[in-house]
């Protein structure tokens, strides 16, 4: 967005095969083969293993000769302990590759699984690219459309001590295979596909605004919002509808092309304080912190914020840019509301005793470094405040 003064190279990461559509985790079996494994850790969530979903990627895998064991150890917003018992898993079982099944939880998961296979605790690896070799051949098999970590290189990793929510991004932890078949997103209750689906709109939003957006986060970002403003709705009413889930899947991916490679904001870097502090459902804590942080970052660009309403389908026809921006946060709002997203922060019970230390540990998240609008600590609690 700014002009470059000096030197500044824009890098551009994504997982080297990645498969769509109704049916594609049928390829999962050939797919891990073809990366050389000979046994793969599945590492997923206790939900998932209990429908038999896992049983079911674990018998294509053995089909296709690689030999398969599960790790339904995967909690949501994953700990330090999850992974250190996945690892475990994986060496006692001898495996040499990793399939994730499930959403950003499972992922998160299976890539710190990968990080700490090559040494050290995984607490050594926050902050950025802190590895230094190749993790284990990674198949990464998509449940939800919200986080987008099966292809990007983020993996947020609780601190069971401090309770803070590390962010660790590196490009080793990108899968090499991303596969999102929307046949396995049909079976997601409402209250969920509307919490993934806001955090999809919060990495597009996030994305389109964030310092270091280029034309080709710009494009992957506004489709994105396109599609989750014209398709989150009919998922959550009915979602055995898979056209809207294939859609839904399709704009993840996009908003995940954003946001792994512009980054993201102080939506996020707020929404892991939130899920750190109280262990709440990530995409709700990104829903109802979007409106509040894009509130205070839309002086930062008044057509950015008209370009986004323009994408959620409202008319900006004959209004002022900075009307067009208003319309923008209302309409986010709008959506919200019509998915029965929780209204404010109080619902979930959060004090506001710890916005204090949320805040300072919100100005450390690797997130917020590409924020449009610098904050103080004090327009930290203040978004906090606004957002109860």
């Amino acid at each position: 967005m700014g002009k470059a003064l000096a030197d500044q190279t824009f890098g551009f990461f994504i997982p080297t095969v990645n498969l769509m559509g109704v049916g594609s985790s049928k390829e999962t079996g050939p797919q891990v083969k073809a990366l050389g494994g000979s046994k793969a850790l599945i590492v997923t969530d206790a939900g998932l293993f209990k429908m038999g979903v896992a049983d079911k990627i674990k018998a294509q895998i053995e089909e296709a000769g690689v030999q398969a064991v599960i790790f339904p150890g995967a909690e949501p917003n994953p700990t330090d302990k999850n992974v250190h018992d996945g690892y475990k898993a994986y060496q006692d079982n001898k495996c040499d590759c990793i399939v994730t099944l499930g959403g950003g939880s499972s992922h998160d998961c299976g890539k710190g699984i990968g990080l700490v296979a090559n040494g050290g605790n995984i607490r050594d690896y926050e902050g950025i690219n802190k590895s230094t070799k190749p993790m284990p051949p990674f198949v990464a098999i998509n449940t939800t459309a919200g986080t987008a970590s099966e292809m990007t290189r983020f993996c947020i990793i609780t601190n069971t001590d401090t309770h803070v929510k590390m962010a660790i991004v590196d490009w080793r932890t990108t899968p090499n295979i991303a596969i999102n078949d929307p046949v396995l997103m049909v079976g997601k209750p409402p209250a969920l596909t509307a919490a993934t689906g806001m955090d999809a709109l919060t990495h597009a939003v996030e994305a389109y605004v964030s310092t270091i957006a280029t034309p080709i986060t710009d494009a992957c970002a506004l489709m994105a919002i396109k599609l989750i403003a014209n398709n989150l709705r009919a998922a959550v009413a009915l979602g055995s509808d898979i056209e809207a889930r294939d859609a839904m899947a399709y704009a993840e991916f996009l908003a995940g092309m954003a946001f792994n490679n512009a980054s993201l904001g102080y939506v996020h870097a707020m929404a892991h304080q939130l899920g750190g502090f109280y262990n709440l459902p990530h995409g709700v804590c990104n829903a109802i912190l979007l409106p509040a942080v894009e509130e205070f970052n839309m002086i930062s660009s008044l057509q950015r914020f008209a370009d986004i309403a323009e994408a959620m389908g409202e008319n900006i026809e004959g209004l002022s840019l900075r009307e067009a921006a208003d319309l923008a946060i209302a309409s986010i709002r709008k959506l919200s509301a019509d998915i029965r997203i929780p209204a404010g922060l109080k619902e979930l019970n959060v004090q506001e005793k710890d916005f204090e230390v949320m805040g300072k540990n919100a100005m450390k998240d690797a997130c917020s470094f590409t924020n449009p609008r610098v904050a103080t600590l004090q327009d930290v609690i203040a978004i906090f405040k606004a957002a109860m």
